[in-house]
């Protein structure tokens, strides 16, 4: 059994603002809402792009789960529609949109939803919310934090998380849902659930054409005090051929712009606060209620401007950064080898294509090869010092070493025996003294302070 949509949109500009920043669209095969923000009459750009581009979804031939497919690249289409009117108008940065897509195929749904207007369903009396707001309160009420009732009075419950901006993290969630004759769906933008409560929509919702019940809806909504735009689309799932005769209609900002009756730059009204006057308005400068709805993106002008001192920043950081660590090689000292000599070395040893870290400050007299294995093989491996005076005292020690290694090197004279002329006695018979081992070195003690076994090495 095919089914098939009798569907009626309305938008209304509300009793606060003039500009009305909500597009909407309800066609044969697909019910399509966007809620506009960001001031400044971008917030109606916004919304009308995103309609224009995914309006082109309601035509036959799309089913099952190939919706979901064709929400998802519809969304991401218009996302770029957005980016690319930024960077036409760098004014324009900052603006965005809510979309709330229901595709038909006749047998199912498919729901494209990314902001906080809303999706319905009423199905046996019962309504049923289809969407999932992506609001500061709502993840509140999802933690457990708040209630239902709480988030529908809550001071921020306007602060949206989510929203199709431009930027490439706008993925809207995306779901098939059933679908049967006698279900009444209504997709509308935050202006009606943000004043008016569950129950009176659904006691609209429960009797009448979709022509009266949006008429109704919209009057519960700017009856209830709503200071903004209101818009609702409510379709009706019938096995019969539908009452609006496969007309596709296009309200709101949508429809505004494609007949020029926009104009570009126009004032939002300011929202009176409590105790204002109720004649004329004032002159100090009010924020707009719509630029402060997605708070954690605020509007910005001159992105390349911007782009190019946070450049600039980065450089100059890496830039200070590695003259600081330069400056601290050049405060280094250490004792190497300069070919066959002894040095004093500024700087730390190593390499850097371009640039050189070391160089000698001070060679020494002293040949590497005087110096004893174990000092040589130091020195080549380069020693460490606190600073010029410690690396001056590394080369003290390692002279005082070489000089007395040197002086165990000279050889000691043995003096030459005379002749002696006394003529030896006749040998006589004596029998040896018996001899006990003595205790006395054979060798002289060292005079130096450095053992003959250190001096290894020395050429």
């Amino acid at each position: 059994m095919t089914l098939s949509l009798d569907y009626a949109a309305l938008s209304d500009v509300g009793r606060v603002r003039r500009n009305n920043e909500d597009s909407a669209y309800a066609g044969p095969h697909l019910l399509l809402l966007a809620d506009g923000m960001g001031g400044a009459a971008a917030g109606e750009v916004a919304s009308a792009a995103a309609v224009q581009v995914i309006r082109k979804l309601d035509a036959s031939g799309i089913s099952g789960e190939d919706m979901i497919e064709a929400l998802a690249g519809a969304v991401h289409r218009a996302n770029e529609r957005l980016s690319e009117l930024v960077e036409e108008d760098p004014e324009r940065e900052g603006m965005g949109s809510t979309v709330t897509a229901l595709m038909f195929d006749g047998q199912q749904l498919g729901l494209a939803h990314l902001g906080d207007s809303r999706a319905y369903r009423m199905r046996d009396g019962l309504l049923y919310q289809l969407s999932h707001d992506h609001t500061f309160v709502q993840s509140l009420v999802d933690e457990g934090r708040i209630s239902k009732e709480e988030a529908f009075t809550h001071p921020h419950r306007n602060l949206i998380l989510r929203v199709l901006d431009g930027r490439p993290d706008s993925d809207p969630d995306l779901e098939i849902l059933d679908v049967r004759a006698g279900d009444r769906l209504m997709l509308c933008s935050d202006g009606l659930p943000d004043y008016v409560s569950d129950e009176v929509i659904a006691a609209s919702m429960a009797d009448g054409t979709p022509d009266s019940v949006v008429v109704e809806l919209i009057t519960h909504a700017l009856e209830a005090g709503s200071n903004d735009n209101v818009t609702c689309v409510v379709a009706d799932v019938v096995e019969t051929q539908p009452s609006s005769e496969a007309n596709p209609q296009l309200v709101g900002a949508a429809a505004e712009l494609a007949q020029g009756g926009t104009g570009r730059g126009e004032p939002t009204v300011v929202v009176p606060g409590h105790g204002s006057g109720g004649g004329g308005g004032g002159h100090g400068a009010v924020l707009d209620p719509e630029e402060l709805r997605y708070a954690p993106r605020p509007p910005k002008r001159f992105p390349w401007l911007r782009r190019i001192a946070v450049l600039l920043v980065i450089l100059g950081l890496i830039g200070g950064g590695a003259w600081f660590a330069y400056s601290w090689t050049q405060k280094q000292y250490y004792v190497g080898t300069d070919g066959d000599y002894v040095a004093i070395f500024k700087g730390v040893d190593g390499t850097i294509p371009g640039l050189t870290l070391s160089k000698v400050y001070e060679k020494q007299t002293l040949q590497v090869d005087k110096l004893p294995t174990y000092s040589r093989e130091q020195v080549e491996s380069n020693i460490q010092a606190d600073d010029l005076a410690g690396a001056r005292t590394i080369v003290s020690e390692l002279e005082r070493t070489a000089a007395e290694c040197a002086a165990k090197a000279k050889p000691t004279p043995t003096p030459t025996p005379k002749p002696s002329t006394t003529v030896p006695a006749p040998p006589a018979t004596v029998k040896p003294p018996t001899t006990t081992p003595s205790t006395t070195p054979t060798t002289s003690p060292t005079t130096g302070t450095v053992n003959p076994d250190d001096c290894d090495g020395v050429r």
